[in-house]
């Protein structure tokens, strides 16, 4: 699985060597994201093969980012190895590789 991190204005958030790519997008397992970084988020979305998005909004130094990530808590059957993993923002984030 390849390595990843993900920043906001340089400050790391999250970071792993398990994440899993699906669609172009780098999916971290929860336990790799820095603590006290993500709050709910309202907006929601639903993907045909995936299934309901949880969004989250995101705090990094002092700064409130609306729907940083994202999540598929209970996914489709097609999804499962992402249950609960996240996926960031390209536009609000720098995901390295």
């Amino acid at each position: 699985m390849p390595s990843a991190s993900v920043s906001v204005n340089g400050t790391v958030i999250a970071q792993s060597s398990d994440t899993v790519v699906v669609e172009g997008n780098h999916y971290f397992p929860p336990q790799s994201l820095k603590e006290g970084i993500l709050g709910d988020s309202n907006t929601q979305y639903t993907c045909g093969w995936k299934g309901d998005a949880k969004y989250y909004n995101g705090t990094v130094d002092g700064k409130q980012i609306k729907d940083i990530a994202w999540s598929y808590p209970n996914p489709k059957p097609a999804a499962q190895n992402i249950a609960g993993y996240l996926a960031f923002d390209k536009a609000k984030t720098t995901i390295q590789v």
